[in-house]
């Protein structure tokens, strides 16, 4: 008996020291938010109100850096009140030296270099997804949303709602008031909601949570506190309407006597109106008729040597808002650019009357979330008909040629949170229908149909500290043989390829059908070591750019990664990380057409400046895009390394740079200088300078194919040439902000580019690197007067056309944006836009972008006013 009793208390005490041992989940931390039921505090950010002094107050805060696991250095206090249609936030946030808080005044969802406040909620309490609303000490709100489990956000979502800030001798204050109609939530009498809150000050480069969520775990509203008390919430009808009326005027500078459709000024006037409603309390459904976009920045400008399509980013405001709830994590099945782009067809006549984008005629945006945790979300858009008129100069006849037809958008989007780790499942699908005419031209370059989508997946695995992600989606498209022959052509795929063996150019094909697929299993959490590896594929026949976004397709790529990171402070540094990787890619051939080895590192001192590097190695491989569609073709062995640095990110002034170098084995050579400087005389100003000086010599510039070649590659002659590239550019901002809600922003880029063509050769054979250079092994090069190139080989003889450019571009936008009432803003803008080709010259140099202004100006004044209106 004495012996079982002794066994039996050994067993116990061994237990005890297990469960000691093993990782403490602490109960996350809680606050009360107090109903009111009479007057609600005035939102004045004073925080006079006595009625902030009964709330219970959220306190404790933890730093995350720069001592993260240390209590915060200054006290904050975050009180909450429950009035019938708001919830109310007051923070007070103390300071031993008042004169140290940094207040700069900038338009909304800039807090740079500001002393700030966010309170993050996650409303349905799925540890998945929330909304984060803040405030800096100069006034500017923020707010952004979460649609994962990450502290990234997106900072497109625009709710309306209040806030003010106010400094004082001890501190700043703040209040917040926030609509329930501007949140979904579930329906249910009584809830509680994840509730975090951050407090940054730059002065001191500190940044303190409520609940911190340490910098080596992932995770966000997954380890949240709560606010509780939450009872009897309604939101309305939630009814939104934002109609709008706008007027523009464009002057042209470059005279045209020749074109009959030139006027050198034009008076335009339009009016549209978007809206947004709530179905239930989770649902949100947005339109938009005639939506106006004169206000958005312009694109920048860029040379394009390449075959292939530059992606700009999306800015327009309705097609950002929520954006990320109709994108997965596999491929970009949808790319909203691609609704309301320029017309594609093309034009057969002397001159034309081409318009810039295709009209939207309307479109609908579903977006929320069901209690079971599926998120749903769809769009549906609809473009007009655009036409171009033509006029023949030697009939003197004009005319109307269709560009683009009319023509259905459709993006849907499904995601189901699975397991307590808010692991997801989702789903995909987009769809593009044109009403095609056989007899128009632009039969020959659209699909009649496309469809395209997948499923997706991110599974949490192990208390968080793996995740295995993948997808698996497919396309189809249809169309005339003239439109599927197009693609097959297209540089995503290059059919006619005469040695790939894998695909075929069939001109009688009216359909493509093709698949993608990746595996992924990433360590993303852990003190020291994380590594990632990954395989993907996407078939020849992928097609997803319709409705969205693809660059090239046929091949395997394999990646793996291994990473070590240092998040505690040191004697040097605060943290530091270094990693190895490999990339492999194969096309579906079985030929390897690219091997890279890389190594970066990135470092913070303990000034708070940070430092990366990264240095790789481009292992010799077969090209089978470097021709456009003749035969493989060799690379050489390439070395690169790039530096960067950035500023202390708290202080007025920043500044960041860095420099790329670059060099192969055939006689490439790179170098890419940029930076930015971040300026505030003021705190309502800020200027930006953002110089890139770009010198480049490419030894393999893709020049043209002819007929007459060897029968070693096939019977074409695939003819490339040195370039010589040079740019430069100077992007340029500078913002006033009267207040944060009248502001002043000047977006201006000079840019300036010069290309040299020379040393011209051809592939001797398939899959070899080397040229066979004109005026070497019995054939002669002659150049001409005009700069072309008269090439002689035995008894073939073809020209070359000039192809040296020099090139000047000055692009501007300048707005005014006034939110004269909650929800409702007045817009004024002034577009420039010049561009000229000088006569062939020397390299550019910096002092180049002093001819920007040479050529005569496009420009355009446009004023638009919005008003909001809810309803319920």
């Amino acid at each position: 008996m004495h012996r079982t009793s002794f066994s039996a208390y050994i067993c116990k005490l061994t237990f005890v020291a297990l469960v000691s041992a093993l990782p403490a989940h602490a109960q996350p931390p809680s606050v009360a938010a107090l109903p009111i039921d009479g007057e609600p505090p005035e939102i004045d950010g004073r925080l006079t109100e006595a009625i902030w002094q009964q709330a219970p107050a959220a306190t404790g805060f933890v730093q995350r850096q720069p001592d993260e696991g240390a209590p915060a250095s200054l006290p904050t206090e975050v009180r909450f009140l429950l009035a019938p249609d708001a919830l109310y936030v007051g923070a007070r946030m103390a300071s031993d030296d008042p004169a140290s808080i940094q207040a700069p005044i900038s338009r909304r969802d800039n807090d740079a270099e500001a002393d700030v406040l966010l309170v993050s909620l996650d409303t349905y309490r799925d540890r998945r997804t929330a909304y984060t609303f803040g405030i800096t000490a100069g006034g500017v709100r923020i707010d952004r949303f979460h649609p994962e489990d990450r502290e990234s956000a997106d900072a497109s979502f625009d709710p309306v709602w209040e806030a003010r800030a106010h400094v004082g001798p001890d501190g700043w204050t703040a209040e917040m008031r926030i609509p329930y109609s501007q949140l979904r939530f579930l329906d249910q009498p009584e809830q509680s909601w994840g509730l975090n809150v951050v407090r940054f000050v730059p002065a001191r480069n500190e940044r303190s949570m409520w609940v911190l969520v340490p910098r080596q775990e992932t995770g966000w509203s997954s380890r949240f506190g709560e606010l509780t008390g939450i009872r009897g919430l309604r939101q309305g009808r939630r009814i939104e309407l934002l109609p709008y009326a706008a007027g523009d005027a464009q002057r042209l500078g470059t005279p045209q006597p020749d074109n009959p459709f030139f006027e050198e000024e034009d008076l335009q006037g339009r009016v549209g109106a978007d809206f947004k409603m709530g179905l239930g309390s989770s649902f949100t459904l947005e339109g938009t008729v005639n939506p106006d976009f004169g206000q958005v920045e312009a694109d920048p400008a860029v040379v394009n040597l390449s075959a292939f399509e530059i992606f700009f980013p999306e800015r327009r405001p309705f097609f950002t808002e929520r954006a990320q709830l109709l994108r997965g994590s596999g491929p970009a099945y949808f790319y909203s650019r691609r609704i309301g782009a320029p017309p594609v067809g093309r034009i057969d006549a002397d001159y034309a009357d081409v318009p810039e984008e295709t009209a939207i005629l309307g479109a609908a945006k579903l977006t929320g979330r069901l209690a079971s945790g599926t998120s749903l979300g769809g769009l549906f858009a609809v473009t007009d008909r655009e036409h171009a008129r033509t006029w023949d100069a030697a009939t003197g006849a004009f005319g109307r040629q269709l560009l683009s037809p009319y023509s259905g958008f459709l993006v849907l989007r499904a995601q189901q949170e699975v397991g307590r780790s808010a692991s997801t499942v989702g789903a995909s699908f987009t769809g593009v229908v044109r009403d095609l005419d056989a007899a128009e031209p632009a039969t020959d370059l659209l699909t009649e149909e496309a469809w395209a989508g997948g499923l997706d997946w991110l599974l949490r695995l192990a208390d968080d500290i793996y995740e295995l992600s993948g997808h698996a989606g497919f396309s189809q498209v249809a169309g005339s043989e003239a439109a599927i022959l197009r693609l097959q052509r297209s540089s995503a795929r290059y059919f006619q390829r005469p040695d790939a063996d894998h695909v075929e150019l069939d001109p009688l094909r009216t359909s493509l059908s093709g698949y993608t697929g990746r595996l992924a299993l990433d360590k993303v959490s852990g003190k020291h070591w994380l590594w990632t590896t990954a395989l993907s594929a996407y078939s020849p026949e992928l097609e997803i750019n319709d409705a969205g976004r693809l660059a090239t397709t046929d091949y395997v790529f394999g990646y793996g990664n291994l990473r070590y990171r240092q998040t505690e402070p040191g004697p040097l540094l605060r943290d530091y990380q270094v990693g190895l990787s490999s990339e492999n890619q194969y096309n579906f051939d079985g030929t390897r057409t690219f091997t890279a080895l890389r190594t970066d590192s990135e470092l913070t001192w303990k000034s708070f400046w940070t430092t990366a590097f990264t240095g790789w190695v481009d292992l010799r491989s077969q090209s089978d895009r470097s021709t456009r569609g003749g035969p493989l073709m060799g690379t050489g062995q390439a070395w690169v390394t790039w530096l960067s640095f950035a500023s202390n990110p708290g202080r007025s002034t920043r500044g960041s740079g860095s420099v790329f170098y670059g060099e192969n084995e055939l006689g490439e050579r790179t170098v890419e200088l940029s930076g930015g400087v971040s300026f505030r005389p003021s705190p309502r100003w800020q200027l930006v300078l953002e110089p890139v000086w770009f010198d480049s010599t490419q030894p393999r510039q893709f020049v043209t194919s002819r007929e007459n070649g060897p029968s070693a590659t096939y019977g074409r002659r695939y003819v490339f040439s040195f370039i010589d590239r040079h740019e430069v550019a100077l992007r340029t901002r500078l913002n006033l902000a009267v207040t944060p809600d009248l502001s002043f922003e000047l977006y201006a880029e000079p840019f300036a580019a010069s290309g040299d063509f020379y040393r011209f050769g051809e592939l001797p054979a398939a899959g070899s690197r080397d040229l066979r250079f004109y005026g070497t092994d019995g054939t002669t090069a002659e150049e001409r007067e005009d700069g072309s190139l008269l090439v002689t080989d035995g008894a073939d003889s073809f020209v070359l056309p000039d192809r040296d450019f020099d090139l000047r571009s000055f692009r501007s936008n300048a707005v005014l944006r006034w939110e004269w009432r909650p929800g409702s803003t007045l817009f004024l803008v002034w577009q420039q836009d010049r561009f000229g080709e000088l006569t062939r010259g020397e390299s550019v140099r910096p002092d180049a972008l002093a001819d920007v202004f040479d050529p005569a100006a496009d420009q355009r004044f446009v004023v638009k006013v919005s008003y909001w209106i809810p309803w319920g």
